[in-house]
């Protein structure tokens, strides 16, 4: 084992060398699949999960999927939703044929509900910078700068295409947008804690029944107390926050010192999802995401040109 440790610390940076040596608006798309599908699956998917559940802390987001019962009534199937769409954009790119079929899909989704611009963009802010901040705090190593930027000029275009209007210029920008959106509107109301609450159902019915407890508890540890409360949510005891943030350090310490890096992306390989039968790696049908809601006659549905055409 002691023969082995220097081959691999000589190794381990051999990806994040790589990307230092392309162009972060450029290259945006391959930095973002050697980082999310490489370096990071594990943290690029906690980070996103994360993401979702802090738009539930924004009252006009909260409202209207508790209204519409999206999470409450098909929770599973909106998660493989955005994991399978989101996914496809970054496996074949915004102008392949399958992105064109995700955007598609997203915006016929969308299309259902009276959403106005400002969630549109703290949504797409929140899937580029909760993960930084995971990957911050429990990653193996930093994200490097051409990384965040990359992030951000993936997710600039995926908002472009799909008619988000008063994107930022840049990742700094995306940051004070992202922050200062919060600090206007991030508060706990019923509806948000109804739909985190099925949000926390839904991570918890992955593990066996006698364990959802747990499972919940250790979803909330890794926020912070002030974001449990946005939610509505209790915060967790000290002792579990410390212990899952002390089993993500131990995770990290392995990863950076007895890891080579991943050799096959994960990006290849067929994703796990729980609502959908997949035929291969990456496969997008036009009927994610656009099943007829839950709920169609609220208020905030009211102009859908859809309305009353089930599927």
């Amino acid at each position: 084992m002691a023969d082995l440790l220097p081959i691999t610390r000589r190794h381990r940076f051999a990806l994040r060398d790589q990307i230092l040596t392309l162009d972060p608006e450029r290259d945006h798309l391959a930095i973002y699949r050697i980082s999310s599908g490489k370096e990071f699956p594990f943290d690029y998917l906690r980070g996103m999960e994360i993401a979702l559940l802090r738009t539930f802390s924004i009252p006009s987001i909260a409202e209207l999927l508790d209204a519409t019962g999206e999470f409450a009534c098909a929770g599973q199937r909106r998660y493989d939703d955005t994991f399978l769409l989101m996914g496809a954009l970054v496996r074949f790119g915004c102008d392949s044929e399958e992105g064109r079929t995700a955007l598609r899909t997203i915006n016929r989704a969308h299309s259902w509900y009276r959403i106005g611009n400002d969630d549109m963009l703290y949504t797409l802010a929140a899937f580029v910078l909760e993960p930084v901040r995971w990957i911050d705090r429990f990653g193996w190593r930093s994200l490097t700068d051409h990384e965040r930027h990359a992030a951000f000029h993936l997710y600039r275009e995926i908002g472009r295409r799909l008619g988000i209007k008063g994107l930022p210029d840049g990742y700094e920008e995306l940051v004070s947008f992202y922050e200062a959106h919060e600090h206007r509107h991030q508060r706990s109301t019923a509806a948000g804690t109804r739909v985190s609450r099925a949000a926390l159902d839904v991570m918890a019915s992955w593990f066996p029944r006698y364990v959802h407890p747990i499972a919940r508890a250790t979803a909330l540890a890794v926020l912070s107390p002030p974001a449990c409360s946005a939610l509505g949510q209790p915060v967790p005891p000290a002792a579990l926050t410390r212990l899952a943030t002390a089993a993500l350090a131990l995770r990290a310490r392995w990863l950076r010192h007895l890891c080579r890096p991943r050799d096959v992306s994960l990006l290849q390989v067929l994703p796990q999802v729980r609502t959908y039968t997949l035929d291969a790696p990456g496969t997008v049908m036009e009927r994610f995401g656009i099943a007829r809601p839950a709920r169609t006659d609220h208020p905030l549905m009211a102009h859908c040109p859809n309305r009353g055409n089930p599927r």
